[in-house]
């Protein structure tokens, strides 16, 4: 900072003069969590630096206030200034935050959405060339984005969850079959603007955690399906696992490992019904094997009229 007060905001974020707003949200970010409180415990350095690269985005992410910087450069201040009363003078509460995206998410939300915040101009409005827009300027941008992280299970039913937005508890319906990246807009649970009772949407993204049996293929679920030597060989009749309970099916004898059984209309949610089923079958050999089956199989080896690696060595060869 100058001995004028004066602070380079594209200088303090390392970006040129002409970044977009993409490339300043990213300087911001990186920055950020660079210098955050949480991360450099008891620095005072660490915590004056994050201050001022907060300050410096809060003033280049809102266009107006960008215009009025780039267009008076050191007598910013005289012009009123950033939102939070001039330099030096932002400030945070780090402990109304669970965990540091949330952090993130919400300081980047506020921003977006502080424009006409930053003190009027008095009689200085019609002084300058252009004029002003003075209070209550439209702000760039008053939506908020969350992400809420659901279980497959929840993401295959349906759900319901209560977020704390904006000191307000809202109730969310979470639809069935929802996938990783799907969106949800809340109408009006945004970021407010103080002064005007203006107030952007709450978009949720969505991420559905892995699961130990199920994976999610296109509308399709698939999963391996256990089988012993046995089963595979001759086949018969199974019980296996769905999303909605046991069912049982009928393993073809000889079944090859790799091929799947389809089991429609089992399968993922979609907007007219459910995706299939699919169970690939993979041979789950016992660890310990009794007398009577080790001499089965010993039988087998001797009866066995086929070779299995009939054909392959030699097309294996380079």
């Amino acid at each position: 900072m100058s001995a004028n007060g004066y602070r380079d905001y594209f200088k303090v974020l390392g970006v040129e003069r002409g970044a977009d707003a993409d490339a300043i949200k990213r300087a911001f970010r990186k920055l950020a969590r660079q210098y955050h409180p949480d991360v450099n415990p008891g620095d005072k350095s660490a915590e004056a630096r994050f201050k001022e690269v907060s300050e410096a985005y809060e003033v280049l992410s809102d266009p107006e206030k960008r215009r009025r910087y780039e267009q008076f450069g050191q007598y910013w201040n005289q012009m009123g200034g950033p939102a939070s009363g001039g330099p030096g003078g932002y400030d945070v509460d780090f402990g109304r935050y669970g965990n540091f995206d949330d952090f993130i998410n919400d300081l980047l939300g506020r921003f977006g959405g502080a424009a006409g915040m930053g003190g009027g101009f008095g009689g200085f409005g019609s002084g300058f060339p252009g004029g002003f827009a003075g209070r209550g300027a439209a702000p760039a941008d008053l939506d908020a984005e969350a992400t809420i992280s659901l279980p497959l299970s929840d993401a295959f039913r349906g759900c319901e969850r209560t977020l704390a937005v904006n000191e307000e508890r809202v109730q969310v319906r979470i639809p069935a079959g929802v996938r990783s990246g799907s969106r949800l807009r809340l109408k009006g649970k945004g970021n407010l603007q103080p002064g005007t009772g203006r107030r952007g949407d709450l978009y949720l993204n969505l991420q559905v955690q892995p699961h130990p049996i199920w994976r999610l293929d296109g509308d399709h679920l698939r999963a391996e399906l256990p089988l012993s030597l046995d089963e595979l060989a001759l086949g018969g009749e199974v019980v296996v696992a769905t999303p909605d309970g046991e069912a049982t099916v009928q393993v073809p004898p000889g079944m090859n490992v790799g091929r799947s059984l389809r089991l429609k209309g089992k399968g993922w949610p979609v907007k007219e019904g459910r995706g299939d089923l699919l169970l690939t079958p993979v041979l789950r050999m016992p660890e310990t094997l009794s007398e009577r089956e080790r001499d089965l199989l010993g039988q087998l080896r001797q009866a066995r009229s086929a070779d299995p690696r009939a054909g392959w060595i030699s097309s294996a060869l380079l």
